[in-house]
C-alpha cells in the first residue's frame, strides 16, 4: 500500500473540498474534472489522448490490482492530469505485469489521490456537472489551492488536439497493401490504428496541422478524422481540412472528435456537455440496422441535435439510449460517416468494431 503518511486535497470550483492521501507523484496539478465507470483497463484509459487536461475519478472501488504492463496503453505516455480514487492499490497479483500502479504514476509524474468516497464525489459531477479542480499533495491549505486553480483555463474554448498529436508521420502495416488510409491525427489511440492495420490497410499518421496537400502525396484510398482533447469548436484547422476532403468524395471515417469535427464541416455546431460521457457500458442505437450496442465512451462535447435534425444532407445513424444523444451520422451523397463511440473499445465490448468492416469495404467499393 501507498504511505499514508502524506496527506492530500482535492479541491473542487465549485468549493467542494476532499481529504485523502498521496499516490503517484508527489505535487500540484489542475485540470477539468471527469470520472469514469469502467471496473477494468485503467492504463489504457490514463494512456488515452482525449483525457489531456483532465483530472480523472475512477468510480470501481479498486484501481491498480493488476498492476500495469507495458503493452497495455494507447500512447506513448500517460495523459491525465490528475488521479482521484477511493483505493489506489499498489500491490498487483497479475503475474504478467511490469509493476505497480503507484510506480507508474510517479514515473510520469502523474500527481494523483486515494482515500476519497469517490461514489459520492461522482454523484456530485453528475449533478453539479464538469468543473475544474486541483489535487495536491504538497499544501493542504485551500486558500493557495485556490488562488491556483483560479489560474485554469476552462476547457470550453480549449484546443488541445494539436498538443498530443505526433510531431512526425508515420507508417504502421503492410506498404504494399491495395488500400490506403490517412489518419489526420488528433490523439488518436493506437488500438484505432491496430483495427485497421488487423484489416489489411496500410496506414500513414500525420500531425494535426499537416496541409491536405501533404497528406496526398500519400494518395490515400480513404481518410481517417481520429478522437482527440480538448473542444472542437475552436480546431478551424482541422474543419477546413475536412471540407476539402469531402471535396475529394472519397471515405471518410469520423470517431469522437473526429465525429463533431465532420459535423462541424457541415455547418452544425457542438456544445459542452453536463458531463460528458465516459465509460465502457453506454448503450447506443443503431438507427439503421435496428440493433443495440454496448459501447466505450469518452466525451465532453457533442454534436448539437437538434441542428442535426434540421440539416436535410446529414442523417443520423445512432442515438444514445440514455439520453437521446447524437452517436453516430452520415452525410447523404458522400462515402462519410462518423461515430461518437469508441468502436475499437480498448477496454471494453466489441459490439461495435463492424464499423471498421463497413470503412474498409468503402474503399474496396469505391476502388472497385
Amino acid at each position: 500500500m501507498p504511505d499514508k503518511s502524506i496527506p492530500a486535497v482535492l479541491l473542487l470550483a465549485d468549493g467542494t473540498v476532499a481529504h485523502g492521501f498521496a499516490f503517484g507523484a508527489i505535487g500540484t496539478t489542475t485540470g477539468e474534472i471527469c470520472f469514469n465507470t469502467g471496473m477494468t483497463g485503467y492504463q489504457e484509459v490514463f494512456t488515452d489522448p482525449s483525457y489531456f487536461g483532465q483530472i480523472l475519478i475512477m468510480n470501481s472501488a479498486h484501481i491498480g490490482n493488476y498492476g500495469v504492463k507495458e503493452a497495455d496503453v494507447e500512447s506513448d505516455s500517460v495523459k491525465i492530469n490528475g488521479l482521484v480514487g477511493r483505493n489506489l492499490e499498489d500491490l498487483y497479483s497479475r503475474k504478467m505485469a511490469n509493476g505497480s500502479l503507484n510506480e507508474y504514476l510517479k514515473t510520469n509524474k502523474v500527481v494523483s489521490i486515494e482515500g476519497v468516497d469517490t461514489r459520492a464525489l461522482v454523484a456530485h459531477v453528475r449533478t453539479k456537472g464538469a468543473m475544474n479542480c486541483i489535487i495536491s499533495s504538497e499544501t493542504t491549505d485551500i486558500e493557495i489551492l485556490k488562488k491556483k486553480l483560479a489560474e485554469t483555463p476552462d476547457m470550453d474554448g480549449l484546443e488541445l488536439a494539436s498538443k498530443v498529436s505526433t510531431t512526425q508521420a508515420y507508417e504502421l502495416g503492410d506498404t504494399n497493401s491495395p488500400i490506403r488510409i490517412a489518419v489526420m491525427d488528433y490523439g488518436v489511440k493506437r488500438n484505432i490504428l491496430t483495427c485497421m492495420v488487423e484489416r489489411g490497410a496500410h496506414v500513414k499518421v500525420f500531425p494535426a496541422k499537416t496541409p491536405l496537400e501533404e497528406v496526398n502525396k500519400f494518395a490515400p484510398h480513404g481518410y481517417f478524422i481520429s478522437n482527440g482533447p480538448g473542444d472542437p469548436a475552436p480546431m478551424d484547422y482541422a474543419v477546413a481540412t475536412l471540407k476539402q476532403i469531402l471535396k475529394e468524395e472519397k471515405p471518410v471515417f469520423g470517431i469522437c472528435l473526429g465525429h463533431q469535427l465532420l459535423a462541424l464541416a457541415n455547418d452544425i455546431p457542438t456544445f459542452k456537455m453536463h458531463h460528458g460521457h465516459r465509460g465502457l457500458n453506454h448503450p447506443v442505437k443503431n438507427i439503421i440496422s435496428g440493433r443495440s450496442e454496448i459501447t466505450t465512451q469518452n466525451h465532453g462535447f457533442g454534436v448539437d441535435p437538434e441542428a442535426v435534425k434540421k440539416a436535410s444532407h446529414i442523417e443520423i445513424t445512432h442515438l444514445n439510449l440514455n439520453d437521446q444523444s447524437i452517436e453516430g451520422i452520415r452525410v447523404k451523397g458522400k462515402p462519410a460517416f462518423s461515430v461518437q463511440y469508441h468502436p475499437e473499445a480498448t477496454p471494453g465490448p466489441h459490439d461495435s468494431r463492424y464499423l471498421f468492416d463497413e470503412f474498409i469495404q468503402l474503399i474496396k467499393d469505391q476502388k472497385n
